[in-house]
């Protein structure tokens, strides 16, 4: 059986409004120009980013409208404008999701919580993590708001990296370690070999390694938005460089 998560009113507003925010700070940034290159996605334009989340932002109206993925995806948007095709995305997902509401059944990728409320945090945290992608492209990079990027991170780690993705061992960093997440306060230790990878809340146990920072500073670095530099590790060095990369493999 599987468990619905229930958002609250007040989570789904905030989601809503980090949403928006971050959506239109992308499209601001992209108009400062499409033909720059975006550093953390090696040949990918400012143009890439600003056509990615746009077709993100349609794929799921449909999973909310459909309730099912979309087959085929995705339509033929070659023929579109960049920008405009994303402005019309970005207020199509922010109705689709006032109009399902949090308690919708859907699909989604988390085996824990299969309603639209889902939605409202991923298409949050997609929208943050991309236009960090185009500020950074035009080194324009403006602060995420601490709440936002704790909350990233939490996601991150589940239902992104942990989960029933590595039953068959498709990995090329089995890790067989420990490690430990720590930003503002909030801790998650991860357990990670070829076939699993179990995340659970708190700072209980021994650890190989731990990595630690500002919420903003882990959250960029987990998603390869910021260099080692900008956070801080303690134990062995080669866990955290195989950790980093097995969280590469699971956000691809």
């Amino acid at each position: 059986m599987v468990s619905c998560m229930t958002l609250s009113g007040e989570r789904a507003a905030f989601y809503l409004a980090q949403l928006r925010a971050e959506s239109v700070r992308l499209a601001e940034v992209g108009r400062m120009g499409l033909d720059a290159a975006v550093p953390s996605c090696p040949g990918w334009t400012v143009e890439s980013v600003v056509r990615h989340v746009a077709t993100v932002y349609l794929h799921k109206v449909e999973v909310l409208r459909l309730g099912a993925l979309p087959k085929p995806w995705p339509p033929d948007f070659g023929g579109r404008e960049a920008l405009e095709l994303y402005d019309e995305a970005r207020a199509a997902i922010v109705d689709a999701l006032e109009q399902a509401g949090t308690g919708l059944e859907t699909w989604t990728f988390n085996p824990d919580d299969k309603t639209s409320g889902f939605w409202y945090r991923r298409m949050a945290l997609e929208s943050v993590v991309h236009r960090i992608d185009v500020e950074q492209a035009h080194e324009v990079v403006t602060p995420i708001d601490p709440d936002l990027a704790l909350d990233g991170i939490d996601e991150l780690l589940f239902p992104n990296l942990g989960g029933p993705w590595w039953e068959e061992g498709d990995t090329e960093h089995p890790i067989d370690a420990t490690v430990r997440i720590t930003a503002d306060g909030r801790s998650w230790t991860v357990r990670a070999d070829a076939t699993s990878v179990e995340v659970s809340q708190g700072a209980e146990g021994d650890v190989a390694t731990e990595v630690f920072g500002p919420a903003e500073a882990v959250f960029l670095w987990l998603w390869g938005r910021a260099a080692d530099s900008a956070i801080e590790s303690a134990g062995d060095e080669s866990v955290v460089r195989e950790f980093r990369a097995r969280v590469s493999e699971a956000t691809q």
